[in-house]
């Protein structure tokens, strides 16, 4: 009898495990080592989980497609999955800004909060059914700094003409002020700021700016990130590949995306303030901006989501969950959140 029941049950475990080798594409350089580093250990977590039966090989942006392509070639089934980020494809859709982060928003916390429990990841879920596409967040980089620039920015009015390299909903916004936003895949931005095709640009923070040599081509560094509070990325996965998983690989896919998520939040964390400290010995100036700019852009970034929320369904519907969200976690992380990280601010100024 014993003999018969592990006769049956081989076979099952075996069709339960099929060996699978997919492909992932990415949005980002592969010198980077926590974007493309977070990539590779995501697909080294996968094998793990499923005792390397489930393979996932990593290319990095312009491998095999562009940076800003690759939800273009998941919907397209060119590849099985790529992990990006949604404000990249603002152009197709504007809701999915909101998988990102959009300007004015939450930071990794908050965003986190209302994904989960706040109905947003079913909300941002439905949008990306609409390209064929399973999302699963999987990374994020914390808040951002606002970038890099050649001429100090002190009032509202020196926005006007400047040639800006950033992504998605920050860009749209920006143009209501007088920018001229450029959207460049990550390892493009060095180039065109050398040669003075755009006048500043924005990417990550410290640590991966430093990577990218901006500081070499571009004095001023910007904060606060207005139009980052965080930044999640994710894993798209082409909905006829995620649904032809067995569930065991799909949960390998979710627990190695959460995984990845906390390690990548907490590598930014750890590695942003050597670098900052390395990058103003190295002559970056760093500036604040100016509440009155401040409030500028937050004036511009509320009549952009109105104007759209009065044209757009699928937009609206997100805004309106996104926007009662913020207004509540707002006003309990100033109760204690905000206090505590004032003061503790205060004591430890150089």
């Amino acid at each position: 009898m014993a003999g018969a029941t592990m006769g049956v049950a081989s076979p099952a475990i075996a069709q339960s495990r099929p060996a699978l080798k997919w492909r992932m594409v990415t949005s980002y350089p592969k010198n980077l080592d926590n974007l493309d580093g977070g990539c590779r250990l995501l697909a080294k977590y996968v094998s793990e989980l499923t005792d390397g039966q489930f393979e996932i090989q990593v290319f990095a942006a312009g491998e095999i497609v562009p940076a800003l392509t690759v939800l273009d070639a998941v919907q397209a089934g060119t590849v099985e999955c790529g992990h990006s980020t949604g404000y990249y494809y603002v152009g197709k859709e504007p809701a999915l800004a909101f998988q990102s982060g959009v300007p004015f928003g939450f930071n990794v916390r908050q965003h986190d909060a209302w994904m989960n429990h706040g109905g947003g990841l079913g909300l941002i879920r439905e949008l990306f059914d609409h390209f064929n596409v399973h999302l699963i967040p999987s990374g994020n980089t914390g808040a951002q700094m606002a970038g890099w620039f050649r001429k100090e920015l002190k009032t509202i009015e020196d926005f006007n003409g400047l040639k800006f390299r950033t992504s998605g909903m920050a860009g749209q916004i920006l143009t209501r002020v007088g920018v001229v936003p450029q959207q460049i895949g990550g390892g493009d931005i060095y180039p065109a700021l050398e040669r003075g095709t755009i006048d500043a640009a924005e990417w990550v923070g410290p640590y991966d700016d430093e990577r990218l040599g901006f500081y070499k081509v571009a004095r001023y560094y910007y904060a606060p990130g207005w139009h980052e509070g965080s930044n999640e990325n994710a894993l798209m996965v082409g909905k006829n590949h995620w649904n032809s998983l067995p569930r065991s690989y799909q949960a390998a896919l979710e627990v190695a995306c959460s995984a990845v998520k906390t390690w990548m939040v907490s590598k930014y964390d750890a590695d942003n303030p050597a670098a900052l400290r390395r990058l103003i010995g190295n002559g970056a100036q760093l500036r604040l901006f100016s509440k009155d700019v401040l409030d500028a852009l937050f004036g511009a970034a509320e009549k952009h989501y109105a104007e759209l929320s009065g044209t757009n369904p699928r937009f609206k519907k997100v805004h309106d969950s996104w926007s009662a969200f913020r207004r509540e976690e707002v006003s309990w992380f100033r109760v204690n959140e905000t206090q505590y990280d004032t003061y503790m601010s205060s004591r430890f100024t150089r």
